[in-house]
């Protein structure tokens, strides 16, 4: 792991004095891997030549303001699998703006004008969430790799890369029994992407197949690395949860995953498309008598109904 003061970071703001301060400030701190943009679409280009662990970029700011440059940078880190940590410097007030900001992606905030030491000690913050992170991505790929290899088995799907319905059934009899021999937890999730046929019918196969990637690529970044996903079939999802203890489980694990992929436009040739998804869940806590195969795929699918039945966009579990 590289010293926090390895990091490097471009500071975005439209006032060339801000910038300069910023920029002083971190150098006498012992960052030395330093750049400057003096817009958001400048950023943008600096950041396509030579991507930056963290960007620190003023809320307001002409043309594009913070959290419009926070949106960019989110859908770069999505296709070249990484993450950028982003503190934004805001004057704005009061709650709403702050959890705004996190939901759109932001990793830290400071106001104006900046305490140094507060700062700084900020930043070292955000420069451990960024390596952790991509030390999780890191792991997720080889995980990838691995599940790039069991096609000789025919255990994945050709189109999204994940494990398709023959690798689910496999992986779940055998998490179920170790939950019951050991006492641990399974959590078995189904998926539908909402209304996806008429995204066919609207904008072709092709554009469905884009959307089918990225919502495999969306949906594995916001599981843990040892979670399985799979696609059973079609539009449909099966996620396998394992915990090592009983009640290690959290519904808000399932939140964050209806959450993540409605939370921005998935891009296609056909331009940005809006999808969410809808979830059914169940949860096997071990001990007692092991449901089989089977049994838990119908509760989770009938809870996925339920969900559909609700609206959409929701989570039954």
């Amino acid at each position: 792991m590289i010293s926090y003061k390895d990091s490097s970071i471009l500071i975005v703001d439209d006032l060339q004095f801000s910038r300069a301060v910023v920029k002083s400030t971190l150098g006498k701190a012992g960052f030395t891997k330093l750049r400057m943009a003096e817009s958001a679409r400048q950023a943008l280009d600096m950041l396509s030549e030579e991507e930056a662990d963290i960007v620190i970029a003023d809320w307001i700011m002409p043309e594009m303001d913070g959290l419009e440059l926070t949106d960019h940078i989110r859908n770069q880190d999505e296709e070249n699998n990484s993450y950028t940590g982003i503190i934004l410097f805001t004057a704005q007030e009061g709650m709403q703006h702050m959890e705004e900001a996190f939901n759109r992606g932001v990793d830290d905030y400071l106001t104006k004008p900046p305490n140094p030491r507060e700062m700084i000690a900020r930043i070292i913050s955000v420069a451990r969430i960024n390596q952790l992170q991509n030390m999780l991505l890191e792991s997720s790929n080889e995980l990838s790799q691995m599940v790039k290899h069991l096609e000789e088995v025919a255990l994945t799907d050709p189109l999204t890369g994940v494990g398709n319905r023959r690798l689910l059934l496999k992986e779940l009899e055998a998490h179920l029994i170790t939950a019951s021999s050991r006492k641990s937890g399974v959590c078995y999730a189904m998926l539908d992407i909402d209304h996806f046929k008429q995204i066919n019918d609207t904008h072709g196969h092709d554009v469905g197949d884009e959307i089918l990637i990225g919502f495999t690529r969306r949906l594995r970044r916001c599981v843990r690395p040892t979670d399985l996903v799979t696609r059973v079939g079609g539009e449909e999802f099966g996620v396998i949860m394992h915990y090592t203890q009983q009640d290690q489980f959290k519904l808000s694990s399932l939140e964050r995953i209806v959450s993540s992929i409605n939370s921005r436009p998935f891009k296609t040739n056909a331009g940005g498309i809006d999808v969410t998804v809808s979830v059914g869940a169940c949860y096997y806590r071990g001990g007692g008598e092991k449901p089989s195969v089977k049994d838990i795929m119908k509760c989770a699918d009938d809870k996925l109904y339920l969900a559909k039945d609700a609206g959409r966009n929701q989570l039954v579990y």
